[in-house]
């Protein structure tokens, strides 16, 4: 399965695609909050998103997925 996982543990401050976008390599896809900042989680390759598995207010860890894509 084609996965996009965290890379750190925050708070989903903004998901910014949903199930069915198409998604280009290197979009912002969701934003973490974590001490205070605001990290943008990229997409690593494009494609389809199949499921978006977090919802804002969300905290994750790093290693949990984001989302998955077709």
């Amino acid at each position: 399965m084609n996965e996009l996982k965290s890379t750190m543990a925050g708070t989903v401050f903004t998901v910014d695609v949903n199930a069915g976008d198409e998604v280009t390599a290197g979009q912002t896809v969701v934003v973490l909050e974590s001490m205070k900042m605001e990290i943008p989680v990229e997409a690593e390759k494009g494609g389809k998103v199949k499921e978006v598995r977090v919802s804002i207010g969300d905290f994750i860890n790093e290693g949990d997925t984001i989302l998955t894509f077709e």
